[in-house]
Protein backbone atom coordinates (compact mmCIF):
# COMPACT_ATOMS: atom_id res chain seq x y z
CA UNK A 1 0.00 0.00 0.00
CA UNK A 2 1.74 2.69 -1.45
CA UNK A 3 1.95 6.18 1.19
CA UNK A 4 3.98 9.00 1.46
CA UNK A 5 4.05 12.14 3.59
CA UNK A 6 6.02 15.37 2.55
CA UNK A 7 5.76 18.99 2.79
CA UNK A 8 3.39 20.72 -0.17
CA UNK A 9 4.52 23.39 -2.53
CA UNK A 10 2.75 25.23 -4.79
CA UNK A 11 2.62 23.09 -7.65
CA UNK A 12 0.46 20.26 -5.76
CA UNK A 13 -2.51 22.60 -5.40
CA UNK A 14 -4.36 20.95 -7.95
CA UNK A 15 -3.90 18.15 -5.77
CA UNK A 16 -5.49 19.54 -2.92
CA UNK A 17 -8.47 20.98 -4.90
CA UNK A 18 -9.41 17.05 -5.92
CA UNK A 19 -9.80 16.53 -2.34
CA UNK A 20 -13.08 15.56 -1.22
CA UNK A 21 -13.28 17.02 2.41
CA UNK A 22 -16.85 18.17 2.67
CA UNK A 23 -15.91 21.67 3.58
CA UNK A 24 -17.52 24.10 1.54
CA UNK A 25 -15.57 27.14 0.72
CA UNK A 26 -12.69 25.97 2.82
CA UNK A 27 -9.52 28.99 3.59
CA UNK A 28 -7.42 26.15 3.20
CA UNK A 29 -7.93 25.81 -0.64
CA UNK A 30 -8.33 29.63 -0.77
CA UNK A 31 -5.05 31.03 0.76
CA UNK A 32 -3.33 27.52 -0.19
CA UNK A 33 -0.64 30.21 -1.97
CA UNK A 34 0.24 31.34 2.00
CA UNK A 35 -0.20 28.28 3.92
CA UNK A 36 2.95 27.02 1.55
CA UNK A 37 5.26 30.43 2.17
CA UNK A 38 7.00 32.14 4.80
CA UNK A 39 6.22 31.14 8.66
CA UNK A 40 3.78 28.73 7.31
CA UNK A 41 4.00 25.08 6.84
CA UNK A 42 1.54 22.25 5.30
CA UNK A 43 2.72 18.72 4.85
CA UNK A 44 0.12 16.27 3.05
CA UNK A 45 -0.23 12.28 3.22
CA UNK A 46 -0.72 10.49 -0.15
CA UNK A 47 -2.45 7.30 -0.27
CA UNK A 48 -2.43 5.19 -3.66
CA UNK A 49 -1.48 8.28 -5.25
CA UNK A 50 -4.16 10.22 -3.93
CA UNK A 51 -3.71 13.41 -1.29
CA UNK A 52 -5.73 12.15 1.12
CA UNK A 53 -5.08 14.15 4.25
CA UNK A 54 -3.19 17.62 5.05
CA UNK A 55 -1.74 19.35 8.28
CA UNK A 56 0.03 22.02 8.82
CA UNK A 57 1.93 24.91 11.22
CA UNK A 58 2.29 28.24 11.58
CA UNK A 59 5.55 29.80 13.56
CA UNK A 60 4.73 32.67 15.86
CA UNK A 61 7.41 34.69 17.67
CA UNK A 62 9.66 32.34 15.74
CA UNK A 63 9.50 29.98 18.73
CA UNK A 64 5.83 28.92 19.13
CA UNK A 65 4.14 26.36 16.71
CA UNK A 66 0.53 26.04 16.03
CA UNK A 67 -0.16 22.77 14.35
CA UNK A 68 -3.96 22.96 12.09
CA UNK A 69 -5.40 22.86 8.77
CA UNK A 70 -6.07 19.58 9.42
CA UNK A 71 -8.15 17.72 6.37
CA UNK A 72 -8.79 14.56 5.22
CA UNK A 73 -11.00 13.03 2.16
CA UNK A 74 -13.75 11.46 2.57
CA UNK A 75 -12.91 8.61 0.44
CA UNK A 76 -9.83 7.76 3.08
CA UNK A 77 -11.40 7.79 5.97
CA UNK A 78 -11.31 5.36 8.97
CA UNK A 79 -7.57 4.33 7.85
CA UNK A 80 -6.03 6.69 10.81
CA UNK A 81 -4.48 8.79 8.58
CA UNK A 82 -5.26 11.89 9.97
CA UNK A 83 -3.33 10.74 12.82
CA UNK A 84 -0.35 9.52 11.18
CA UNK A 85 0.13 12.95 9.06
CA UNK A 86 -0.71 14.90 12.39
CA UNK A 87 1.89 13.14 14.62
CA UNK A 88 5.04 13.66 11.60
CA UNK A 89 3.82 17.18 11.59
CA UNK A 90 4.03 17.48 15.27
CA UNK A 91 8.05 15.74 15.21
CA UNK A 92 8.38 18.02 11.91
CA UNK A 93 7.54 21.46 14.69
CA UNK A 94 9.26 19.98 17.90
CA UNK A 95 12.81 19.60 15.40
CA UNK A 96 12.60 23.24 14.00
CA UNK A 97 15.70 24.47 16.39
CA UNK A 98 14.09 27.75 17.14
CA UNK A 99 10.69 26.23 18.26
CA UNK A 100 10.01 25.83 22.50
CA UNK A 101 6.20 24.80 22.16
CA UNK A 102 4.14 23.07 20.53
CA UNK A 103 0.09 23.31 20.18
CA UNK A 104 -3.04 23.03 17.98
CA UNK A 105 -6.31 24.95 19.16
CA UNK A 106 -9.49 22.67 18.35
CA UNK A 107 -13.23 23.73 19.27
CA UNK A 108 -14.82 21.71 22.30
CA UNK A 109 -17.71 19.89 19.89
CA UNK A 110 -15.33 18.66 17.43
CA UNK A 111 -14.26 15.27 18.82
CA UNK A 112 -12.44 13.64 15.99
CA UNK A 113 -9.53 16.72 16.39
CA UNK A 114 -9.82 15.99 20.11
CA UNK A 115 -9.11 12.69 19.58
CA UNK A 116 -6.48 13.28 16.99
CA UNK A 117 -4.83 15.37 19.42
CA UNK A 118 -4.77 13.49 23.10
CA UNK A 119 -3.71 10.54 20.78
CA UNK A 120 -0.50 12.64 20.55
CA UNK A 121 -0.02 12.78 24.08
CA UNK A 122 -0.62 16.42 23.98
CA UNK A 123 -2.04 18.76 27.46
CA UNK A 124 -4.80 21.15 27.22
CA UNK A 125 -3.77 24.38 28.81
CA UNK A 126 -7.14 26.56 28.13
CA UNK A 127 -10.77 26.75 27.45
CA UNK A 128 -12.00 29.73 26.16
CA UNK A 129 -15.19 31.34 23.62
CA UNK A 130 -13.60 33.24 21.03
CA UNK A 131 -16.97 35.67 21.71
CA UNK A 132 -17.56 37.99 19.07
CA UNK A 133 -20.01 41.03 18.70
CA UNK A 134 -20.73 43.89 16.06
CA UNK A 135 -21.57 46.80 18.70
CA UNK A 136 -21.33 46.43 22.54
CA UNK A 137 -24.14 49.11 23.55
CA UNK A 138 -26.10 46.97 25.48
CA UNK A 139 -23.22 46.50 27.81
CA UNK A 140 -22.33 50.47 28.28
CA UNK A 141 -24.15 52.28 31.07
CA UNK A 142 -22.54 55.68 30.55
CA UNK A 143 -19.08 55.07 32.57
CA UNK A 144 -16.08 57.44 31.52
CA UNK A 145 -13.60 55.66 29.42
CA UNK A 146 -10.10 53.93 31.32
CA UNK A 147 -6.89 55.80 31.12
CA UNK A 148 -4.56 55.19 27.84
CA UNK A 149 -0.97 53.75 28.88
CA UNK A 150 1.58 54.82 26.70
CA UNK A 151 4.40 54.46 28.43
CA UNK A 152 6.78 51.08 27.13
CA UNK A 153 7.80 50.30 30.58
CA UNK A 154 4.41 50.63 32.04
CA UNK A 155 3.22 48.40 29.40
CA UNK A 156 6.03 45.72 30.33
CA UNK A 157 5.49 46.16 33.69
CA UNK A 158 1.79 44.90 33.44
CA UNK A 159 2.80 41.94 30.88
CA UNK A 160 5.53 40.59 33.39
CA UNK A 161 2.83 40.97 36.31
CA UNK A 162 -0.18 39.12 34.46
CA UNK A 163 1.74 36.72 32.13
CA UNK A 164 5.41 36.13 31.94
CA UNK A 165 5.83 36.04 35.61
CA UNK A 166 2.64 33.52 35.48
CA UNK A 167 3.20 31.81 32.07
CA UNK A 168 -0.29 32.13 31.31
CA UNK A 169 -2.36 31.69 28.26
CA UNK A 170 -2.51 34.80 25.99
CA UNK A 171 -4.20 35.55 23.21
CA UNK A 172 -1.84 36.19 20.57
CA UNK A 173 -4.13 36.47 17.67
CA UNK A 174 -7.93 35.90 17.15
CA UNK A 175 -7.85 31.91 17.14
CA UNK A 176 -4.31 31.78 18.03
CA UNK A 177 -3.72 31.69 21.76
CA UNK A 178 -0.36 30.55 23.28
CA UNK A 179 1.28 30.20 27.27
CA UNK A 180 3.32 33.50 27.00
CA UNK A 181 7.06 33.79 26.46
CA UNK A 182 9.03 37.11 26.51
CA UNK A 183 9.46 36.63 22.72
CA UNK A 184 5.71 37.24 21.76
CA UNK A 185 5.88 40.33 23.27
CA UNK A 186 8.06 42.83 21.04
CA UNK A 187 8.67 46.55 21.98
CA UNK A 188 7.29 46.81 18.61
CA UNK A 189 4.20 45.12 19.32
CA UNK A 190 3.80 46.95 22.67
CA UNK A 191 4.23 50.27 21.37
CA UNK A 192 1.24 49.38 18.89
CA UNK A 193 -1.43 47.68 20.81
CA UNK A 194 -3.56 49.67 23.24
CA UNK A 195 -3.42 49.33 27.06
CA UNK A 196 -5.83 50.57 29.35
CA UNK A 197 -5.85 50.86 33.18
CA UNK A 198 -9.19 50.99 35.52
CA UNK A 199 -8.94 54.55 37.62
CA UNK A 200 -7.35 52.47 40.84
CA UNK A 201 -4.85 50.82 38.54
CA UNK A 202 -5.94 47.33 39.66
CA UNK A 203 -7.23 45.98 36.16
CA UNK A 204 -5.57 46.14 32.57
CA UNK A 205 -7.56 46.07 29.19
CA UNK A 206 -5.29 45.55 25.79
CA UNK A 207 -6.92 46.02 22.40
CA UNK A 208 -5.41 45.62 18.75
CA UNK A 209 -6.41 45.27 15.09
CA UNK A 210 -6.52 41.51 13.49
CA UNK A 211 -7.70 40.14 10.42
CA UNK A 212 -8.99 37.14 9.71
CA UNK A 213 -11.40 37.16 6.15
CA UNK A 214 -13.02 40.25 8.56
CA UNK A 215 -11.95 42.70 10.47
CA UNK A 216 -11.38 42.56 14.31
CA UNK A 217 -10.56 44.57 17.48
CA UNK A 218 -9.29 41.65 20.04
CA UNK A 219 -9.87 42.85 23.50
CA UNK A 220 -7.84 41.24 25.54
CA UNK A 221 -9.28 41.61 29.43
CA UNK A 222 -8.25 38.54 31.71
CA UNK A 223 -10.45 38.51 34.28
CA UNK A 224 -13.83 37.70 34.60
CA UNK A 225 -15.11 40.71 36.31
CA UNK A 226 -16.82 41.71 32.88
CA UNK A 227 -19.75 43.21 34.69
CA UNK A 228 -18.02 45.12 37.61
CA UNK A 229 -15.68 47.16 36.14
CA UNK A 230 -17.17 50.72 35.37
CA UNK A 231 -15.77 51.62 31.85
CA UNK A 232 -14.71 48.58 30.68
CA UNK A 233 -16.98 48.29 27.73
CA UNK A 234 -17.33 52.13 26.69
CA UNK A 235 -13.35 51.80 26.23
CA UNK A 236 -13.70 48.75 24.24
CA UNK A 237 -16.34 49.96 22.52
CA UNK A 238 -14.84 53.36 21.59
CA UNK A 239 -12.02 51.96 19.80
CA UNK A 240 -14.40 49.32 18.34
CA UNK A 241 -16.01 52.32 16.59
CA UNK A 242 -12.65 53.73 15.27
CA UNK A 243 -11.68 50.32 13.44
CA UNK A 244 -15.40 49.94 12.25
CA UNK A 245 -16.17 53.65 10.63
CA UNK A 246 -12.65 53.45 8.68
CA UNK A 247 -13.03 49.24 7.77
CA UNK A 248 -14.12 48.58 4.31
CA UNK A 249 -15.39 44.66 5.08
CA UNK A 250 -17.24 43.81 8.33
CA UNK A 251 -15.59 44.31 11.76
CA UNK A 252 -16.49 42.72 14.83
CA UNK A 253 -15.28 42.64 18.15
CA UNK A 254 -13.57 39.58 19.02
CA UNK A 255 -12.79 38.50 23.06
CA UNK A 256 -11.31 35.20 24.81
CA UNK A 257 -13.83 34.42 27.40
CA UNK A 258 -13.77 31.80 29.71
CA UNK A 259 -17.09 29.51 30.73
CA UNK A 260 -17.02 31.56 33.90
CA UNK A 261 -17.42 34.85 31.98
CA UNK A 262 -19.68 34.19 29.51
CA UNK A 263 -22.01 32.58 32.27
CA UNK A 264 -21.60 35.71 33.49
CA UNK A 265 -22.88 37.91 30.72
CA UNK A 266 -26.59 39.39 30.80
CA UNK A 267 -29.10 37.88 28.49
CA UNK A 268 -29.16 40.51 26.19
CA UNK A 269 -25.71 40.35 25.25
CA UNK A 270 -24.26 41.26 21.87
CA UNK A 271 -22.25 38.11 21.86
CA UNK A 272 -22.35 34.94 19.43
CA UNK A 273 -20.47 32.17 21.03
CA UNK A 274 -20.02 29.37 18.98
CA UNK A 275 -18.43 26.02 20.81
CA UNK A 276 -15.58 27.16 23.17
CA UNK A 277 -11.50 26.54 21.78
CA UNK A 278 -9.37 24.09 23.46
CA UNK A 279 -5.73 24.58 23.33
CA UNK A 280 -3.96 21.73 23.40
CA UNK A 281 0.09 21.71 23.56
CA UNK A 282 3.59 20.73 24.96
CA UNK A 283 6.58 21.86 25.39
CA UNK A 284 9.57 21.24 22.51
CA UNK A 285 12.15 20.32 24.84
CA UNK A 286 15.66 20.56 23.13
CA UNK A 287 18.53 18.27 24.23
CA UNK A 288 21.74 20.27 25.31
CA UNK A 289 24.53 19.96 22.49
CA UNK A 290 26.87 20.61 25.17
Amino acid sequence: MEQVIRQLNHEDFPCLKTMETGIEDDYVVRIFERLVTGQNRLYGLFHEGRLASVCGYTLFGNSHAMIGRIRSDVRSRGKNLATQLTHYVLNEAKNDPTVRWVGANTQENNLPARRVLEKLGLDVYSTDYGATAQGLSTLENGSPPWSEIKDLAHKKAWMERLYLKTGAVFPYECYYPFPATPDLFTDEDLLKWKFYENEDATRLLITKKDFKKYNFLQAIYPWDDLLEQPGLWETISADYRKLADTAEEKCFVWMDLTKQAAASLPENHPFTLPSPWMLYGTSAKKESLL
